[in-house]
């Protein structure tokens, strides 16, 4: 008997308790398990070799990366010690620890709900489940802001002058720039606090529905300093800028009183707004955006522990694009931009919902290039689509027209 393989030896209702309450029952039959397989203590080479098979057998994606994450974890190390020391023995209660995560992981829960943390344009986030879990793919969303920073309205010409020079002068460009953005459904606040960190002058507000998820971003922002440069706000999406005195007395509150009118090829009635308005040159989002009929098509690891407020299931998948566009006409600045993640299979519904239309184009244009729509209409303009490193539409960012 395996070390990890002894949890089958538990009871269907006490592995169900061991889930939901501790880890006494699970810890007393890997201790047991542990002193049969290996007499002495085991090295982390030996360790990392048992977490895998019983990971394999599970089939967990990436075993050998979830393996050394939890072993990483339980130990208190980095992945240069694990490599650099593979000889060393573990102690007793370490070795408890990652056979128990791993144990934990071959249920299909994700690493990083075990760990509490992941990794997102370089910066380490908490996690929980109540957050979806940043992904490599949404940090394109970044990247798109900015590239396209030195044309938004609050970019000045001094900065625009930086930003054709030298990789230093272009990260001066960033510091300097006075943005405003939102993030809008931003969960751990990966993304609000990635452009935080590339334009630390920029001012960053950022909408959570989910006040648990809310609270998760607060402590991330904290964690890396940043709480003075990004304002979160609970709400629905923009609601919370479509609403007078959201901010009290704030010199920041007001209301956009417009209507976004698509027959009046979507030019806002921006009479009625307010000296005092919020008005952004970025409005970013990643939202869920996966159709009820697809949920059952994504891995276990998505499905059935990702908090599905976040995923979608909503019965078209592009619900909240409908409701967001509009709402992101209203408080941009004119020349400011939408800039949003999509899946894999929603480009063509997103440039419709833009008013553009798209141009026929095979997958493998998406490689390595921008992908533009042919011709815009009803106000957006300079629409495009970036795909990710595998060829797949993933961003999409659109400009409000200069004079709307």
């Amino acid at each position: 008997m395996n070390c990890v393989s002894a949890v089958n030896a538990i009871s269907t209702s006490e592995k169900l308790s061991y889930w939901k309450l501790s880890t006494k029952r699970l810890s007393e039959v890997l201790t047991a398990a542990i002193s049969r397989v290996w007499p002495s203590l085991p090295t982390m080479r030996e360790a990392l070799r048992e977490g895998l098979e019983h990971l394999v057998r599970a089939h967990v994606p990436s075993p050998e990366l979830a393996a050394e994450l939890l072993l990483m974890h339980a130990l208190g190390c980095d992945r240069g010690f694990l490599y650099a020391h593979p000889e060393t023995e573990i102690a007793p209660d370490a070795l408890e620890r990652y056979f128990a995560t791993i144990a934990e992981r071959a249920t299909g829960k994700p690493t990083q709900y075990i760990t509490g943390h992941q990794e997102f344009w370089g910066l380490d986030f908490e996690v929980t489940p109540d957050v979806l879990i940043p992904r490599p793919e949404t940090e394109h969303v970044v990247e798109a802001v900015i590239e396209l920073a030195d044309v938004a309205p609050g970019f000045s010409p001094a900065n625009a002058a930086l930003k054709g020079g030298s990789t230093n002068k272009q990260r001066q460009s960033r510091k300097n720039a006075a943005l405003r953005i939102v993030d809008v459904g931003t969960g751990s606040g990966c993304i609000a606090l990635a452009l935080a960190h590339e334009f630390p002058n920029a001012k960053i507000f950022a909408t959570e529905i989910s006040r648990p998820a809310l609270e998760v971003a607060r402590r991330n922002a904290a964690r890396l300093k940043m709480s003075g440069q990004v304002e979160f706000v609970e709400g629905d999406l923009l609601e919370p800028f479509l609403k007078p005195a959201v901010f009290g007395s704030s010199s920041e509150s007001g209301a956009v009183a417009a209507v976004y009118d698509r027959r009046n090829k979507n030019r806002a009635d921006d009479s009625a707004a307010t000296a005092g308005e919020i008005r952004f040159d970025f409005v970013v989002s990643n939202p869920p955006y996966v159709g009820r009929d697809e949920l059952d098509q994504v891995q276990r690891e998505v499905r059935d522990f990702e908090p599905r407020i976040a995923i979608g299931g909503l019965e078209q998948g592009d619900e909240i694009y409908r409701r967001l566009f509009p709402q992101a006409w209203q408080v941009l600045k004119p020349g400011g931009f939408v800039v949003v993640e999509i899946g894999y299979n929603m480009r063509d519904r997103v440039l419709a919902l833009l008013g553009a239309v798209a141009p026929a184009s095979s997958p493998a244009k998406f490689f390595g290039s921008r992908d533009s729509a042919a011709t815009t209409a009803e106000g957006w303009a300079e629409i495009e689509v970036l795909p990710d490193l595998a060829g797949i539409p993933r961003v999409v960012s659109a400009k409000k027209g200069a004079g709307c």
